[in-house]
């Protein structure tokens, strides 16, 4: 599904510039990383038209958890979870991302009377037909007459957020010498792994090439980043100028990207490459170590590329410009001309 222009003034459809804000649910596990594509193509759509945004999480019974989508209903659901059965009006619009979303949002067009317009990012796999639009990673290759595709996933990162987070750590990174390397690290997946042999050779090849540049690093780790490499990282690395967050305080990685002049991403996450792409900073991938064929990532890798954000890292800091991605906010385009079009 394309779109050829944002609606603005009518983007509420009948109800009018003078109506009330949008309401809108950004619906998730509350898991950072699945939260963030809901609530950042929430906020895109705030952008661009007055609308209040609530989050709501979404967590089942363990005894349910890995059951089939459609198996579960809402007496499965835990407590403290958002529940359907509570409800006493239900939001103009509902953004979900994850599988802990889908038993709920397939049925919220028939709980709201159909007054609710719902959207569901990455591919749901599971009653596409279900939800008003799909906003789907192009690199999922997923089709359908209510599928609107961008470059990787939505995400909350725009110039102003970065700016904004910049003040408050600029004591442990404006002194910090050019060009300043942000480094983001993943971890073990389904598809990759980053063993401790690995870490120490990726740590060996950043390190190289930010004293060949004679810069400074900026790194964090990921949630899924094992506490082995962490460590075998942060001994061969810790020399360098720099900040090696270990965790503790608030996070710097909104500050991280502002400051750098480049930034290096690890293979095995679209969303770090995605986010990093929307800085307009040359994007370095980082290789793991492969558990199955590239597949999707190798796609994603590939748009990147042909955008002009990302290359392999070659152990170099070359430097080289691009557009920064804004994939989230053209999908929020789409949800609000998709909106307008429904009435």
């Amino acid at each position: 599904m394309e779109v050829s222009s944002p609606l603005h003034e009518d983007a509420t459809g009948a109800r009018g510039s003078a109506a009330r804000p949008l309401s809108i649910w950004a619906v998730s596990d509350g898991r950072t990383g699945i939260q963030n594509q809901a609530l950042g193509l929430a906020e895109a759509v705030a952008r661009l038209t007055p609308a209040d945004i609530d989050m709501q999480h979404i967590r089942w019974r363990p005894a349910f958890d890995r059951w089939p989508s459609g198996l579960k209903i809402p007496a499965m659901l835990a407590p403290g979870s958002f529940d359907p059965r509570t409800v006493a009006r239900w939001p103009d619009l509902w953004i979900a991302t994850g599988r802990a979303s889908l038993p709920l949002s397939a049925r919220v067009r028939d709980w709201s009377g159909g007054r609710t317009f719902t959207v569901q990012t990455q591919d749901p796999r599971w009653k596409n037909s279900a939800y008003d639009l799909i906003v789907a990673p192009a690199h999922d290759d997923l089709s359908g007459d209510n599928v609107f595709e961008i470059i990787g996933s939505p995400h909350r990162i725009t110039p102003q957020r970065l700016a904004e987070a910049a003040p408050a750590f600029a004591d442990r990174i404006d002194a910090l010498p050019h060009p300043r390397v942000t480094v983001m690290i993943g971890g073990k997946s389904k598809a990759f792994d980053l063993s401790e042999a690995h870490a120490a050779v990726l740590a060996d090849r950043i390190k190289t090439a930010v004293e060949a540049a004679g810069g400074s690093l900026l790194l964090t780790f990921s949630r899924r980043t094992p506490q082995t490499a962490q460590a075998i990282m942060t001994e061969r690395l810790s020399a360098l100028p720099g900040w090696i967050w270990d965790g503790s305080g608030d996070n710097p990685l909104f500050a991280m990207l502002d400051a750098a002049d480049h930034v290096l991403v690890t293979e095995d996450s679209a969303n770090m490459a995605t986010e990093a792409a929307s800085t307009g900073k040359p994007v370095h991938i980082l290789p793991m170590i492969p558990l199955k064929p590239a597949g999707k990532f190798a796609r994603l890798h590939a748009d990147l590329a042909a955008h002009g954000a990302a290359r392999p890292f070659d152990g170099t800091l070359d430097s080289w410009s691009y557009t920064p991605l804004n994939e989230t906010e053209r999908a929020a385009k789409a949800v609000l001309e998709a909106m307008a079009a429904r009435g």
